[in-house]
C-alpha cells in the first residue's frame, strides 16, 4: 500500500454526517455493558489524583490488551488506590459518545471511528496516546466458488458496515486491482454487501455471500463455517503491521490526571509484554473475560487461529492510520481530514523510556 500524503483540510462530507461511517474495525451493535471482573483495590493503596478512571473496549479479541489487564489486574496495580471502572462497547459511535459525555474516560477503539470522533470536534475532543494491537483481518472465501482473487469478480462479499475500517480497506484493495465499485451501493464489478459481524457466519452459511473481509473473530468463525482465507491484510502493510486498535482518552482528562492517564498506559505496557511472553495464558485469560462478559467463550478452532493473527503492541502504528484515512478519502467516503494533533504519544514515551523500550513515533500528526 502506498504512504499516505499529510492532511491539510478539514471537511467530512456533509452528505455522510447522518451515516455510521468510520465506525469501528468491529462492530456489532451499540450497546454498552459494565465489566465486573476487576480485582478489587487494596486497602493501602495510595490514590493518584482522581478517585476513579473510567475506561472503555470491545469484548473482541482486537482488545485483548484490555480484556487481559482487567482480567489479570495489571491495570489496578499500577493505579494502586485510584479505582479502575470498566464498560464494554459494541460499537465506536457509543464507545465515542461515552467519551464526549464523561461516562468513560480512556477508551480501546479502532482506527476509524477515532479518526470520525477527532474530525466531527474539529479535533477536540479526544487524543489517541497509544496502540494495542495490529493485524486481525483477513479476507475469507468459498472455496467452492472461489479459488484466486480473480475469481471475486461477480461475487458478493461482505464488509462489517459502510465506511468501517474493513470497508475502507477492501474498497481501496479493489481500487487496486482496477475494478470499479460504487462505494456508497457497494454495487460494481464485485457486490460489497455490508453485514453487522453477528450475523455475517450466518448469512455466509444460507449462501446469500460468497466471502467476507472481516476482522476476528469473525474471520475463523466463516473458517469453522468451511471458508478458506485468500487473504490476510497484514500481507499488504510495509513490515505486515497496521493498526486495528488504538487508545484514545478525553482531552480534558487527560489534562487533568495525567498520573492516571500515565498509570493505565504502564499498565497497557506491562499487560502487552505479558500476553506476549505468555500467549497460551494470555489466550486463555482473554478467552475468560469474553465468557464473562458474553456467557460463552470462543471454541478452540476459533480462538487459536484468531489469536495468532493478532498482534499486540503499544506503537500506534500512525503512518498507517494516516494511510488508512487516506484510503477513505480516495474511495468518496470521507473529504481530506487535518490529523495533526491527533496523538499526544509523550506520556507513552515517558513510561516505554522507563521500561527499558523503544520510544514510538506519531508521523508528523502529533500535539507539537
Amino acid at each position: 500500500m502506498s504512504a499516505a500524503r499529510p492532511f491539510t483540510a478539514l471537511r467530512t462530507l456533509a452528505a455522510l454526517a447522518a451515516l455510521p461511517l468510520l465506525l469501528t474495525a468491529c462492530g456489532y451493535g451499540s450497546e454498552s455493558t459494565d465489566d465486573d471482573s476487576q480485582t478489587g483495590v487494596a486497602a493501602d493503596a495510595k490514590k493518584l489524583s482522581a478517585d476513579e478512571v473510567k475506561i472503555g473496549y470491545f469484548p473482541n479479541l482486537t482488545h485483548a490488551t484490555a480484556l487481559v489487564g482487567v482480567q489479570e489486574g495489571l491495570f489496578q496495580k499500577e493505579l494502586g488506590g485510584t479505582t479502575i471502572k470498566a464498560s464494554t462497547f459494541n460499537a465506536g459511535p457509543s464507545e465515542i459518545e461515552a467519551l464526549n459525555s464523561g461516562s468513560i474516560d480512556i477508551g480501546w477503539i479502532g482506527p476509524s471511528p477515532a479518526v470520525n470522533g477527532y474530525t466531527k470536534s474539529d479535533g477536540k475532543n479526544l487524543r489517541i496516546i497509544g496502540g494495542s494491537a495490529s493485524g486481525g483481518v483477513k479476507l475469507v472465501v468459498n472455496p467452492d466458488k472461489i479459488k484466486t482473487e480473480d475469481d471475486l469478480k461477480g461475487k458478493k462479499i461482505a464488509t462489517p458496515q459502510l465506511g468501517n475500517t474493513q470497508d475502507v480497506a477492501f474498497l481501496n484493495w479493489i481500487a487496486e486491482k482496477g475494478w470499479k465499485v460504487d462505494a456508497q451501493s457497494g454495487k460494481g464489478d464485485v457486490s460489497v454487501v455490508r453485514s453487522d459481524n453477528k450475523v455475517t457466519p450466518d448469512a455466509y452459511k444460507a449462501g446469500s455471500i460468497d466471502g467476507a473481509w472481516v476482522p476476528e473473530p469473525t474471520a475463523s468463525k466463516l473458517v469453522a463455517d468451511g471458508a478458506k482465507v485468500l487473504l490476510d491484510e497484514s500481507d499488504l502493510w510495509p513490515d505486515k503491521k497496521f493498526v486495528i486498535t488504538n487508545i484514545i482518552v478525553s482531552q480534558t482528562f487527560l489534562k487533568e490526571h495525567p498520573d492516571v492517564v500515565e498509570a493505565v498506559l504502564r499498565g497497557s505496557v506491562k499487560t502487552n509484554k505479558w500476553i506476549n511472553a505468555n500467549p497460551d495464558a494470555a489466550k486463555a485469560s482473554a478467552n475468560k473475560a469474553l465468557e464473562k462478559l458474553s456467557g460463552k467463550a470462543l471454541p478452540a478452532e476459533v480462538i487459536d487461529p484468531a489469536w495468532k493473527s493478532i498482534t499486540f503492541l503499544d506503537d500506534p502504528l500512525a503512518s498507517t492510520l494516516d494511510t488508512e484515512a487516506e484510503h477513505a478519502v480516495k474511495a468518496g467516503l470521507l473529504e481530506q481530514p487535518n490529523l495533526k494533533g491527533i496523538y499526544d504519544l509523550a506520556p507513552l514515551n515517558k513510561v516505554l523510556k522507563a521500561e527499558g523500550e523503544t520510544e514510538v513515533d506519531d508521523a508528523g500528526l502529533g500535539t507539537e
